[in-house]
């Protein structure tokens, strides 16, 4: 009663009445009434799952049998939280020793929640107290707590020396029981009447333990007559047998000249592979190295003499294995002064270099120390990573910086065929060959380098500008762009604006209303002479006529305008390479002198031309141009209208001028040594004649058409 009063803490301010009332909560707590002890229960406070009831002091005293402990496991425990468990608290106690104060829930920032470990008792009893104030904010929440109790048996063999010097419970081997535990002992020793302590039978035995103690019957003491013992320690490969002989060592000898000699008392050691030797005398051998695991002793005294015996502790040592040795450009772990049986090695290479094995790469190398003093496997080579090819960059290459055959820091630079392909961004990007075996950008933004077509830089200039009409021919790779159309044997001109697509005009590729079919329209690039490569022809892929484009009756040539898709990229050359589109904003000033090229029909000829023609003509001015075709409209009918997407381009005097088999040319301008396409041939009023025009497809207009054609083609 007075230690559940000492534990229970009163609050200030509490009146006489509640204490009467703790005193006949008190008298309440009965005791378990005396039977057997049960191996397992269950505890619940009062009133559970309900909440508890306010100024309880309750105790529960649990028992199991004598040799288990108890093990308590709390399912549930919900009891006012307070700091230290000020207020109410489940105390556990062994005895007078208090085991854990408790209160709170799980999640509680307060309290001291047991958590779902089982508290073990030292012994096989336990005992719970519950006490709780009158005041709790929370006497409709907190339910108190539920436990489940079972008994456990005490291993005894693992438990401490006891302490009143009787040594431990067993003097070589323990064996625990439910309730108790056991002593026996190792071969080749007998269990005295104290059922605790061993001692050596000489009837022999084998010794296995990697230490030991033997020692002759009755010793220090002589043994009866005519002893044959016999004793084997036997330790598992890997390890070598020591024996220590104890200073006091007496066997019967006869003296000799030679020594000692063992003639009727003797203790002999054998060890596999070596003669035996037989020890007498009264020196002590002290301390014999066997370099084995097994050693055999055999004690022989006969009727007569006396012998006091011997002594020894044997100990075991680990076999030696040889120094590993060393790896280039590697290392081996750990780094010790001797490895004995059982000791690990590690390799580990540099970095930038791989383990191999076998010449198989191998993931990690470990290699034990074996029992015959041998590694178990060699060791292995470290050599240097490579990355493999670097990825290959389409329309250019890669230059070795330094490193050889992609090894690890190798460092390479990628290249476009200049001069008809750049790097995007215009970066020289270099990649060094890492551990990781990835070529990775010394540079943060580029991931991977692309080359894009050049365009509008002709390897060779024209030197003086003709006219198509009656003009020269244009020398090889001058126009690289010009393209030859075949459609259903109609003639027409287009132009290479990108690797895998050609411009042109509309109406190049419509024929009394219907729109060609890819398999009719056949596309020659890279052409000055047709004759010579009539057999080089493409075939469209795909036709892209501009949606607005509508001229059933040939006089409304508004969007003449159309891209042909290719089916494979073109790898552009001195004979082919793109012209440029015009930039954003681009103005078309009068009097610019543009280049137009074709195969159509030259000056008083009803022929077309096998070769490639060029001329140089400026912009006219727009009203220049509409004015002129007004002054044809007057006199002539079915003549088309001029459009703000068009414009005209020539002399008024004549003589200069695209024609039939042109249209769907390039009338190119000239930036900076750079060409760019300001229109494609259209339409025009007899060709070359005085006060008349060329009328052209102003492509500046057509920027965002062209553009999201080609991406979502």
């Amino acid at each position: 009663m007075n230690l559940l009063m000492n534990m229970f803490n009163l609050r200030m301010g509490w009146t006489s009445c509640i204490i009467w009332f703790l005193y006949v909560s008190v008298s309440e707590c009965w005791p378990l009434p005396d039977s057997e002890p049960v191996m397992y229960g269950e505890v619940q406070s009062p009133q559970y799952p309900q909440p508890y009831p306010p100024n309880l002091l309750k105790q529960w005293d649990l028992s199991v049998p004598e040799g288990y402990q108890i093990g308590l496991t709390f399912t549930h425990l919900d009891i006012e939280a307070s700091a230290g468990c000020y207020y109410d608290a489940l105390t556990v106690l062994y005895d007078d020793k208090v085991l854990g104060k408790f209160c709170g829930h799980e999640n509680s920032a307060d309290g001291h929640h047991p958590g779902y470990q089982p508290i073990l008792s030292p012994g096989n009893r336990l005992t719970l107290v519950l006490q709780t104030d009158d005041n709790n904010p929370e006497r409709h929440q907190n339910v108190g707590f539920s436990a489940q109790y079972q008994a456990i048996d005490i291993d005894e063999c693992s438990g401490p020396v006891p302490g009143d010097g009787s040594g431990p419970l067993c003097s070589q081997i323990c064996l625990n029981t439910l309730g108790s535990y056991l002593c026996s002992c190792h071969h080749g020793y007998e269990l005295r009447s104290d059922q605790r302590t061993c001692v050596l039978s000489c009837h022999g035995g084998i010794f296995d333990e990697l230490e030991g103690h033997l020692s002759s019957p009755g010793y220090p003491h002589p043994a009866p007559h005519a002893v044959s013992c016999q004793y084997v320690i036997s330790v598992e490969l890997g390890f070598t047998v020591s024996l220590n002989f104890t200073d006091k060592f007496q066997i019967e000898s006869m003296d000799t000249q030679q020594g000692p000699s063992c003639l009727y008392h003797w203790l002999e050691m054998t060890i596999p592979n070596s003669q035996p030797v037989k020890l007498c005398g009264g020196e002590s051998p002290g301390l014999i190295t066997t370099n084995s695991n097994i050693v055999r002793l055999d004690y022989h005294t006969d009727n007569e003499g006396q012998s006091s015996g011997w002594s020894l502790d044997y100990s075991t040592h680990r076999v030696k294995c040889p120094f590993p040795g060393t790896i280039t450009k590697g290392r081996v772990t750990p780094v010790l002064s001797e490895y004995f049986y059982r000791d690990y090695i590690f390799v580990r290479c540099d970095q930038g270099y791989k383990l191999m094995m076998d010449d198989q790469e191998i993931e990690s190398f470990s290699a034990m120390c074996q029992n015959n003093g041998q590694w178990h496997l060699p060791l292995p080579e470290c050599r240097i990573i490579d990355c493999g090819e670097p990825e290959p960059l389409l329309n250019g290459g890669v230059t070795f910086l330094s490193g050889f055959q992609n090894q690890y820091r190798s460092v390479v630079q990628y290249h476009c065929n200049e001069p008809f392909y750049s790097l995007l961004g215009g970066i020289n990007v270099s990649f060094t060959c890492e551990a990781d075996r990835r070529w990775r950008s010394n540079h943060d933004v580029v991931v991977s380098p692309t080359c894009i077509p050049v365009c509008g830089q002709p390897t060779k200039l024209i030197s003086a500008y003709q006219r198509i009409i009656g003009g020269s021919e244009a020398p090889v790779d001058t126009i690289p762009w010009q393209v030859l159309l075949s459609v259903d044997g109609r003639r027409g001109g287009g132009m290479v604006i990108g690797d895998r697509w050609v411009m042109t005009a509309a109406h190049n590729l419509i024929y009394n209303g219907i729109k060609a079919s890819n398999e009719t329209v056949r596309i020659f690039m890279g052409l000055n002479d047709i004759e010579k490569h009539k057999d080089s022809a493409v075939y469209a892929d795909s036709i892209h006529m501009h949606p607005q484009y509508n001229n059933p009756s040939d006089v409304d040539y508004n969007n003449d305008i159309a891209l042909i898709k290719l089916p494979n990229q073109i790898t552009f050359n001195s004979s082919v390479m793109p012209i440029c589109l015009p930039a954003e904003g681009a103005t078309y000033v009068t009097g610019m002198m543009g280049l137009v090229s074709g195969f159509g029909r030259t000056e008083n000829s009803r022929f077309l031309t096998n070769k490639l023609k060029y001329v140089q003509l400026p912009v006219v001015s727009q009203q220049t141009c509409i004015d002129s075709i007004n002054f044809l409209k007057r006199t002539r009918n079915h003549v088309p209208s001029v459009s703000s997407n068009m414009f005209c381009a020539g002399v008024p005097e004549g003589g200069k001028d695209s024609c039939q088999g042109d249209s769907g040319g390039p009338f190119a301008l000239e930036d900076n040594g750079q060409f760019w396409v300001a229109g494609i041939v259209s339409w025009g009023v007899d060709c070359g004649k005085p006060g008349k025009y060329g009328v052209y497809t102003r492509v500046a207009n057509y920027l965002d058409w062209i553009k999201k054609t080609m991406q979502e083609n």
